[in-house]
């Protein structure tokens, strides 16, 4: 009795040792901060200018949408139907296929596909494919390739297109090889599953998703680097387009999920209402219907509700990191133009040149920085005016879209610490050894 009593006060010590150690630590962090310190109050303030940057850019426009696409797809899409397609037993050729040119479709930052990723995650998609799909979306960027090739010539053009496609199918083979039992036990629990008829037709269900990636892309499409041709015109249109895809939207929640057309009705008007009042100013009438889209869904039991709670759980999951992220990026790196605490002279200085120093410091620190979509171009163009090499130059378009430390907090949320290291190293190594090479050829 003495010794189960010892045991249990040993344990109790030892966890309010840790409180303590833990407010210690706390304590001598605040106490030793050095406010008041340039370089030190630059970072904050850069810090708190990129947060709010991201809050303003890319919350309610990608992010949002993102965690209803995602919630969605862990209400409407069956298990069954992810694991034929991208599962661990699917077939190869057709899931890394789909994975790998999935960027082309979806022009995503790294961390807005996150919820994306979770989503196929939790409904059963195998590691290999997953993962390919993580890489892909911000990575294969059909804007972002057009605009490195018109503004830092089409070689890197070309490099990183090929780069970008091939990467996204090998990380997801190493990474099914590496956690390959893994792989087969998630693969034999599925299989035990009993089989569950689809709600609706296929054709049903991609339609309805095929409209909220509409709106996905088209609201965040950005305008070209020349004011003529097919992106200058989708972007003048851009707004119209989006609306378009909304109505699209809720014509199949109407005649395919139940939703009361007198409700679906009374959501719309407010939001077209403002579209007319303010048509330069059209964030107020996205704002209203996404609002409208989450009262909606809470009005409707069943289906509308489990979409509304498994997406406002992926937003409880994931929106704290990515902020928290973002923040620290802010603080170590700033932002475009600005320095955080480290100085972008180290940065021009690290990178010059074509050796594997250079491209494996590229790759890094392209992997930690936040990248928004087509921000790396501008970014590049003016290092490489500052005498950047252009094998580095590919290590970071290769590491920098796909990866970056909000991305990396989450995604450890998501698939575990292990898993993400080697994800994460993958990717860095893959790019630098890319970056070498390309250097080479790129000359």
């Amino acid at each position: 009795m003495n010794s189960i009593t010892f045991q249990a006060g040993a344990g109790i010590l030892n966890r309010e040792l840790k409180v303590f150690g833990g407010f210690l630590a706390v304590f001598g962090l605040v106490f030793y901060l050095p406010v008041g310190v340039a370089r030190f109050d630059n970072a904050l303030q850069e810090g708190l200018a990129l947060t709010k940057g991201y809050a303003r850019e890319h919350v309610l426009l990608c992010l949002v949408p993102a965690l209803f696409i995602a919630g969605g797809i862990g209400t409407f899409v069956s298990q069954a139907s992810v694991m034929r397609y991208l599962g661990p037993k699917a077939n190869p050729a057709l899931a890394y296929g789909v994975a790998s040119v999935s960027g082309a479709i979806l022009a995503v930052c790294s961390c807005t596909v996150l919820p994306l990723f979770g989503g196929i995650w939790m409904r059963g998609a195998g590691l290999g494919p997953a993962t390919a799909f993580l890489y892909s979306g911000p990575a294969i960027n059909v804007l972002a390739v057009v605009l490195t090739a018109r503004v830092l010539g089409l070689e890197l053009g070309v490099a990183r297109a090929i780069g970008a496609v091939s990467f996204s199918v090998i990380v997801g083979l190493v990474m099914h090889g590496v956690f390959r039992r893994e792989e087969q036990a998630k693969a034999a629990a599925a299989a035990a599953m009993p089989a569950v008829a689809a709600r609706r037709p296929l054709w049903q269900t991609v339609l309805f998703f095929g409209s909220m990636v509409g709106v996905l892309v088209f609201a965040n499409w950005s305008p070209p680097a020349e004011p003529a041709g097919l992106g200058a015109a989708i972007h003048a249109w851009k707004w119209p387009l989006t609306g378009g895809f909304a109505a699209g939207l809720g014509l199949s929640l109407g005649l395919w999920f139940g939703f009361k057309w007198r409700e679906l009705t009374l959501a719309a008007m407010p939001v077209g209402l403002l579209s007319l009042v303010f048509p330069h100013s059209p964030l107020a009438a996205f704002i209203t219907g996404c609002a409208a889209l989450a009262v909606l869904c809470a009005r409707n039991e069943g289906e509308g509700r489990e979409w509304l709670d498994a997406t406002w759980t992926l937003g409880k999951q994931i929106f704290p990191l990515l902020l928290a992220g973002v923040f620290l990026s802010g603080i170590l790196l700033g932002r475009p133009g600005h320095e955080g605490l480290m100085p972008s002279e180290w940065v021009s200085r690290s990178v010059g040149g074509n050796s594997l120093r250079a491209n494996f410091f590229s790759s890094v620190v392209g992997a930690f920085m936040y990248f928004a979509t087509l921000t790396e171009v501008p970014i590049l163009q003016g290092l490489i005016g500052a005498g950047m090499g252009r094998g580095p130059a590919l290590a970071l378009l290769l590491a920098g879209p796909a990866l970056s430390l909000p991305s990396m907090l989450v995604l450890r949320s998501i698939l575990g610490t292990r898993k993400t290291i080697v994800y994460v190293a993958l990717v860095v190594v893959m790019a630098a050894l890319a970056g070498l090479a390309g250097g080479v050829w790129l000359k």
